[in-house]
């Protein structure tokens, strides 16, 4: 690379939260600095992804993460407060109770179907062979009571998410440091094979029981499923929040590119020189605000990350591949599918998330933008949130992966596109119609979930959008660390990797809530940290 035709103070590489929320924290720290965020795709947010189904006003969809945990982090909770004292009335951003699993859901497991009441009030319909000890516990109780086991206390409520952290991290089970083992191993130990599957096939996950680390996955998993969670959602879509974020970023004099990709940077004496759209930009500090694959799909070309130092530490996780499909329909159809209480009275299946262990997984009714169901007129299904092991059923209904990114696209090109019904004005306006899914992928999730809904009709889709968050530059929805790394040790050296160089790190893929919005800010805050900024 030559000498740089454009110098600029900090560059940020990354239009996530993490590169949004330290972009605007650098540039209200040091006003007078060149700031730039570069972002390859056409729009701000990175895994957040909200829009608008056609026809639907009152719903957003969302493509990418939809909810926080609002008791346990404190730092999501945190920016929210602070952006809200700063934006206008009409731009605030607005949560909703977000509602997960109702009794009267569905369960179809191994060809039966059952509510999902059923596992502590009717055990002996679910079909799994489990011990005497096991039957009449949910699935996720049975998950917290091997944990118990394992590091003994740890479910204690009164801990902290710190506090669980590090009895985790300093725990061993069997002779062996925790963190050297597989949370599947480990919990193998404890339960039953068959509390296992179905563990795995009720919870609606794949990636999270797998073999990731235990000493992580533990603490992580008490935090999403075992210690009374407490939902919300955004009125407006989750993706308000970086978009917010890069307003005020911009408001005070930073500047955003987008649809510009780094291709890669090398450090030239006391300089980084970044190759961008074939030209050289230089820089004297460099954020990369990224997850592992796009770390990956950089380091060809920057010599930096080539170094055993830094790659180690970015190889400490793996992405897990995750994908969302919505559709959209003219009624609730799926309220016929409820169940007769013990009163005698229907109760509809209208809200929260119904599960099985066809390859959809789960299927969630999507709530209107104030948290209530949808009981009439023009409705919305995540009709299949998947990832893990069952992705790779749908290898042959979507595009190859790996393939867009290569081409400067954002999202493949779909042969056979499900276009629905729309005006030509909306289809070219509507973002949603930037995520199409294909024709053959849309009936057979169509024919899925008649068959998880036990019923003959179920009306025709209007609408479908679909993304593959397991594609590039992203490679999963989420990452986890590997079994034998200590992410105590991790977390502090990748934030900024080399002592004596001006180059970051940070992202939910090496932090301690990964998935999280909440990882994003954490590994964030650390880097801002180094630029004496206080962190949330």
């Amino acid at each position: 690379m030559t000498n740089g035709n454009e110098n600029i103070d900090i560059a940020i590489v990354g239009g996530g939260v993490s590169g949004a929320y330290s972009a605007w924290q650098l540039k209200q720290k040091f006003p007078d600095k060149k700031i730039v965020l570069f972002e390859g795709s056409n729009h701000i947010g990175g895994r957040l992804l909200s829009v608008k189904p056609p026809g639907i006003n009152n719903m957003v969809a969302e493509l990418g993460g939809m909810r926080i945990l609002e008791n346990t982090q404190y730092r999501i909770v945190a920016l929210i407060k602070k952006l809200n004292k700063q934006l206008a009335a009409k731009d605030k951003i607005e949560l909703y109770d977000f509602p997960v699993d109702q009794p009267q859901n569905i369960a179809y497991l191994r060809g039966f179907h059952l509510r999902l009441s059923y596992f502590t009030k009717k055990p002996n319909k679910v079909p799994y062979n489990l011990s005497f000890l096991e039957r009449g516990m949910s699935p996720g109780s049975i998950i917290v009571n091997a944990i118990e086991q394992i590091v003994p206390g740890i479910t204690n409520e009164a801990l902290s998410e710190e506090q669980r952290r590090e009895m985790a991290h300093n725990a061993n089970f069997a002779g062996r440091p925790l963190y050297e083992q597989g949370f599947w191993n480990v919990l193998a130990r404890i339960i039953t094979g068959e509390a296992y599957e179905l563990s795995v096939d009720a919870g609606g996950y794949n990636s999270t029981l797998t073999n990731w680390n235990a000493a992580d996955a533990i603490p992580w998993y008490l935090s999403d499923f075992g210690i009374s969670p407490e939902y919300k959602g955004f009125k407006k879509g989750f993706q308000q929040v970086p978009e917010s974020v890069a307003t005020l970023f911009k408001d005070i004099g930073g500047e955003i590119r987008l649809s510009t990709k780094v291709d890669g940077f090398e450090r030239v004496g006391d300089k980084f020189q970044l190759s961008v759209k074939g030209e050289t930009i230089a820089a004297e500090s460099l954020i990369l605000a990224m997850p592992r694959r796009s770390l990956d799909l950089l380091a060809p070309n920057s010599p930096l990350l080539q170094e055993e130092a830094i790659e180690s530490l970015i190889s400490s996780v793996t992405p897990r591949p995750l994908f969302k499909l919505f559709t959209t329909y003219t009624s609730p159809w799926w309220r016929a599918a409820g169940d007769t209480n013990a009163q005698g009275n229907f109760v509809p299946v209208e809200s929260g998330r119904t599960v099985t262990d066809l390859p959809v997984r789960q299927t969630y009714y999507w709530p209107k933008d104030n948290g209530e169901p949808a009981t009439e007129g023009p409705s919305m299904l995540m009709a299949s949130y998947d990832d893990g092991t069952n992705v790779g059923f749908w290898d042959g209904l979507r595009p190859q992966r790996r393939q867009a990114w290569k081409k400067g696209l954002e999202v493949a090109e779909i042969i056979n596109p499900f276009e629905g019904e729309c005006s030509e004005e909306e289809r070219n306006l509507n973002p949603w119609f930037q995520y199409y899914a294909g024709k053959p992928m849309v009936a057979e999730v169509a024919r899925q979930l008649a068959v998880i809904h036990d019923l003959s009709y179920t009306p025709e889709v209007k609408n479908a959008a679909f993304r593959d968050w397991g594609d590039d530059p992203f490679g999963g929805g989420w990452n986890s660390w590997n079994i034998g790394v200590q992410s105590s040790e991790v977390i502090p050296k990748i934030v900024k990797p080399l002592e004596d160089c001006p180059l970051y790190i940070c992202g939910e893929a090496y932090s301690n809530s990964q998935g999280w919005v909440e990882g994003a800010l954490e590994t964030a805050d650390l880097v801002l940290e180094k630029f004496d900024i206080c962190p949330l």
